[in-house]
């Protein structure tokens, strides 16, 4: 509807073609659907190649996100582990010592 193209809304919702179809149609798919304008059909694929795109934009970043995360708790993890070394030489020393006296 945003893009004035509200004369095929009733088709595709008898369709049944939601989100996750309408970025799998293609111009014969759409043509299919009643879409006889090859205008029409120049509009909404732009459309959905710029939907594509920003889509993978999206997804990039997420992944980009959580290997930043992933790295954070592996630096959390080594650190942790560096204080228990560190915390399991001081009671062994400390324990060495009192044994020694």
């Amino acid at each position: 509807m945003s893009l004035n193209l509200e004369q095929y809304v009733s088709e595709f919702s008898a369709q049944n073609i939601n989100g996750e179809h309408l970025l799998q149609l293609d111009g014969s798919k759409l043509k299919a659907l009643g879409m006889t304008s090859s205008q029409d059909r120049a509009i909404i694929k732009r459309k959905l190649k710029e939907m594509k795109a920003s889509l993978e934009k999206a997804r990039k970043a997420q992944e980009k996100m959580e290997k930043q995360r992933e790295k954070l708790r592996k630096r959390e993890q080594e650190q942790l582990q560096r204080r228990s070394k560190k915390t399991d030489k001081c009671l062994s020393d400390a324990t060495e010592g009192t044994n020694e006296q």
